[in-house]
C-alpha cells in the first residue's frame, strides 16, 4: 500500500466517504498528479512576487448602498396574518 493510497483512505473517511476499491486507485492517481505538479511549482522562483489571497484582483461588485422607494407600510401589513400597532404579530418561540 503507497502513502497516497493511505491519504485517499484517510480523506475519505474524514470526509465519510465510503469509496470503492477502484474509486480509491482513481483518486489516489489523481493525487499522485495534483502533488507532482505541486512539486514542479515549489522549483518556482518566487522571490519577488507578493504574496496573494488570490490570482487576480478581487473587486465589490455589489450595488451601491442607495436610498429608495420601498413598499409602502400598508401595503406590507397586507397579508399578514396578523398584526397591532403597525407591526408584524409572532408566534412566541422563547419559554
Amino acid at each position: 500500500m503507497s502513502a497516497v493510497q493511505v491519504d485517499v483512505k484517510y480523506v475519505a473517511h474524514l470526509a465519510r466517504l465510503a469509496l470503492t476499491p477502484e474509486e480509491e486507485q482513481k483518486f489516489g492517481e489523481q493525487l499522485g498528479h495534483i502533488l507532482e505538479h505541486i512539486e514542479k511549482l515549489k522549483e518556482l522562483d518566487v522571490t519577488n512576487v507578493e504574496p496573494t489571497a488570490h490570482a487576480a484582483p478581487r473587486v465589490n461588485v455589489t450595488r451601491p448602498d442607495e436610498v429608495r422607494p420601498s413598499l409602502p407600510h400598508e401595503d406590507a401589513l397586507r397579508n399578514a396574518p396578523a398584526q397591532a400597532n403597525g407591526l408584524f404579530m409572532v408566534p412566541k418561540i422563547v419559554e
